[in-house]
């Protein structure tokens, strides 16, 4: 299979954003969905509208998010409109949380575990979907980018718990008690990602991962940690699969010696096994040539 191509720069603004959604070559059309964490109030990690701002608006873009299945803020959807707002995300752009009246299924053809996956029915609305991400660690899968933004972020409460116990409840309440395996989650992780990119068309998505903020924790945590390693750019691809491999790659290979932190958290709990199985699924590809913007 011929290498992905992942774009890069150093330099993270707003212009830099534009210009490499430009180097993608891939223009979205109709309605364009754009998949990002709204954040849990009290972190701050999250990608912030002076960043973004630019870009969804060139887009005429509409932010997208589904509720949580964690409890906190965000798992209501009038506390999640607020963390929406006061964010500054409703005065940037459209906002839907998807999942707010109805959820739809999406069959997952030949998964791991899952046999469906759980959206919010606002998605069947969008044309194209430029999955945003801010690339960071997780508590529980190690690390967020592309795949996990593709999967736990378009699932619908239910969705969520769905995938986060490899399919054995849909009640957010008893997710506690049915965690599976790790790597069961993960791959459960990838069966998702498979459903939203046959959904959609992988013609019509494309993904962009901010690597900035590099905490061990993710944008859901209301007390991240401070990063402890420096920011490290911005990568775009239209394989979320190498995207996501280039940016794991990337803390592993840096010089900073604050990257320890991220990296005993992506390994801990076996991260890149979801970019393994997103790979086997025919996702993408985790040969990847860098082809830098700077």
């Amino acid at each position: 299979m011929e290498k992905a191509k992942v774009y890069f720069t150093r330099e993270i603004t707003p212009d830099s954003l534009i210009r490499i959604y430009h180097a993608l070559g891939r223009e979205l059309k109709g309605k364009v969905a754009v998949k990002i964490s709204t954040g849990e109030p009290g972190g701050h990690n999250y990608l912030h509208p002076e960043l973004i701002g630019d870009l969804v608006r060139q887009l005429d873009g509409t932010i997208v998010e589904c509720c949580t299945a964690y409890g906190g803020q965000r798992q209501d959807p009038k506390l999640h409109w607020k963390a929406i707002e006061d964010h500054g995300f409703r005065a940037m752009a459209p906002c839907d949380i998807m999942d707010a009246f109805d959820e739809m299924e999406l069959p997952v053809s030949d998964g791991f575990h899952l046999d469906k996956d759980i959206v919010g029915a606002h998605f069947a609305n969008y044309d194209s979907v430029l999955v945003l991400s801010h690339f960071k660690g997780h508590a529980m899968g190690g690390f967020g980018g592309a795949l996990k933004n593709i999967s736990i972020g378009i699932a619908s409460t239910q969705g969520k718990a769905y995938i986060h116990t490899a399919g054995k409840t849909t009640d957010a309440a008893k997710l506690w008690d049915n965690l599976p395996q790790q790597d069961h989650f993960l791959e459960s992780m990838a069966d998702a990602c498979k459903a939203v990119i046959q959904y959609k068309g992988a013609e019509n998505m494309l993904y962009i991962n901010v690597a900035n903020r590099l905490s061990v924790d993710c944008d859901c945590d209301s007390h991240p940690a401070e990063p402890e390693m420096a920011d490290l750019g911005i990568f775009a691809s239209l394989d979320p699969v190498a995207v996501d491999q280039a940016c794991y790659d990337a803390v592993k290979n840096s010089t900073d010696p604050g990257k320890a932190a991220l990296i005993e958290r992506m390994d801990s709990r076996h991260g890149i096994h979801t970019v393994e199985v997103a790979e086997q699924h025919g996702l993408g590809n985790r040969a990847y040539e860098i082809i830098s913007l700077d």
